[in-house]
């Protein structure tokens, strides 16, 4: 089964547009995970098994793990999703961009080590960053375009032609590079507006959306403005907000974030 394919699937079977993000921040570890050699892997798998039913899609962030030498962990989780709950979209979000052999380098790294159904990647090096992503036909390539970080408006809304950069990727994405069909784009939750003129751009393409819980995005202005015409079309990802969603001491952090987790599937749904 091809990305689009098996994350329609997921929209429909957990009723969800919640994309779960495995941010590990051994700062904010429970107690009995601290200085355990799997403790990230540990961490991780119980965040999945405690939101599989909820989410739509999972996306760990390959800086965390890699930033502490910790890639076999990755691999590890990576692994445990595709063989236990092999119907949730597993997205790397790496943001990889480079040309060339480099790039299909990045590719296998996504698609061959780690397995995954999906990777994000940064377009600012043009069409040859993109394609050789596009050797893996049935993987999706997710395209930075107007990204959440407020630095983000210091290119993205540079005039191209008479529109803003982020408009003109949007474009491209949907006319010229998704020759398989099976292309996304990142749209930041913070910026609702120009959400909903990406959505315009590029029909029911996907849309993977950072930006709410620990972002403050607002969840109602989020769904409006992206939705499709038949209530999908998004991976709203909260990471933070459901990982270290513990509040009191003795809260066993799983249902905490399971508690989250639930919280907020259900609060985007109440806008499809």
């Amino acid at each position: 089964m091809n990305f689009i394919d098996k994350l329609s699937a997921a929209w429909a079977s957990n009723n969800s547009l919640l994309c779960v993000g495995l941010d590990p921040d051994l700062s904010r570890f429970p107690p009995q995970l601290r200085g355990q050699p799997d403790g990230i892997f540990q961490f991780c798998k119980a965040i999945v098994d405690a939101t599989a039913d909820l989410a739509c899609a999972f996306k760990p962030q390959i800086a965390y793990f890699a930033a502490l030498g910790a890639e076999a962990q990755l691999e590890a989780v990576c692994r445990y999703i595709r063989e236990t709950y092999p119907h949730i979209p597993l997205v790397l979000d790496a943001k990889r961009g480079d040309i060339g052999a480099t790039a299909h380098q990045y590719a296998r790294e996504a698609y061959d080590r780690y397995g995954a159904d999906a990777v994000t990647v940064n377009p600012y090096m043009g069409s040859d960053s993109v394609d050789p992503y596009m050797d893996w036909a049935d993987r999706g390539v997710i395209v930075l375009c107007r990204t959440s970080n407020a630095g983000g408006s210091d290119l993205q809304f540079l005039q191209v032609d008479g529109e803003p950069l982020y408009q003109r990727v949007a474009r491209l994405v949907a006319d010229k590079w998704n020759r398989n069909g099976q292309s996304a784009l990142v749209v930041g939750a913070t910026f609702p507006q120009e959400l909903a003129q990406v959505r315009a751009l590029v029909g029911d393409m996907p849309l993977l959306v950072p930006g709410i819980g620990a972002q403050g995005g607002d969840i109602e202005a989020t769904v409006k403005a992206g939705r499709t015409a038949a209530g999908t079309g998004m991976m709203i990802n909260s990471s933070r907000a459901i990982l270290y969603a513990t509040q009191q001491e003795g809260e066993d952090f799983a249902a905490a974030a399971r508690r989250v987790a639930m919280e907020t599937r259900d609060e985007i749904n109440r806008y499809r």
